[in-house]
């Protein structure tokens, strides 16, 4: 007896589903990884206050002389303050910012300067010039940062091409040096415990505080998301977070508010 396929299927049986087909190649295949979006340790934030005398503390490393730390106030200053990731904040220029003699500011982003290794950039240098990462080009600067960039380039003057920031030597800031002064200066700056935790334990921690203190103030998500070159879906997903100590004023208000019907 014949199968119903002809004896195409190979199964040599008297009934088969009919010939198979093979399954479309995987090139064909519509698909993409969906990308996750790391939600941001609230207790990496810091305040105001907090980050005031981490940045104070900050002048202090290195000894006045040396002006290790002294350099890296402007730059990790602009983290705070305006956002900046660390490679656009040691890529600054004099020409590219607006410092008036008081109120708000403006820098006009247009490189970064991530640090990367001699063997990955075509120049054989350590830090690569490359362009922004879903940045406006325009950022606004609190009068504050406007008042310490002025006084970095008051102390010690600007590279030949500009640049705000530089080492002893007139080189770019490398990551290595920056995070180690940023260790020294949280020592300086919080009591023990908070040395232990993860209180803006890293530099970039700065500007994870700088976008949720905007969340707080109430200034739009579409506006915070916009200065900080990120989508408002990211945005509210990563940095959505209470201040340091913001849960305990809460606290606060809620216990006054259940006083008043006591």
């Amino acid at each position: 007896m014949t199968s119903c396929c002809g004896g195409r299927c190979g199964t040599g049986r008297s009934w088969c589903p009919g010939p198979t087909r093979e399954p479309p190649p995987l090139a064909h295949v519509s698909w993409r990884i969906t990308e996750t979006v790391q939600q941001i340790d609230p207790r990496v934030v810091v305040n105001p206050a907090r980050a005031r005398n981490l940045l104070c503390a900050v002048s202090y490393v290195g000894g006045y002389e040396r002006a290790r730390g002294r350099r890296l106030v402007g730059p990790f200053a602009g983290m705070y303050y305006a956002g900046l990731r660390p490679a656009e904040a040691v890529a600054v220029t004099l020409p590219d910012c607006d410092l008036p003699a008081a109120g708000w500011g403006s820098v006009v982003l247009h490189a970064t300067r991530p640090s990367v290794g001699k063997k990955g950039t075509d120049s054989g240098r350590n830090h690569d010039l490359r362009g922004l990462k879903s940045r406006p080009p325009v950022v606004p600067l609190p009068p504050e940062l406007v008042r310490l960039w002025r006084e970095s380039v008051d102390t010690f003057g600007t590279t030949v091409g500009g640049r705000l920031f530089f080492n002893a030597k007139g080189g770019i800031v490398g990551s290595s040096a920056y995070d180690r002064a940023w260790h020294e200066a949280r020592k300086l700056a919080l009591p023990p415990d908070l040395v232990a935790s993860p209180l803006a334990v890293r530099p970039y921690d700065l500007r994870h505080s700088a976008l949720s203190t905007w969340l707080n103030a109430g200034v739009d998500p579409t506006e915070v998301a916009e200065r900080a070159g990120n989508s408002v879906e990211v945005l509210m997903t990563r940095y959505a977070k209470c201040l340091y100590g913001r849960q305990a004023l809460a606290n606060r208000r809620i216990d006054a508010l259940l006083d008043e019907y006591n």
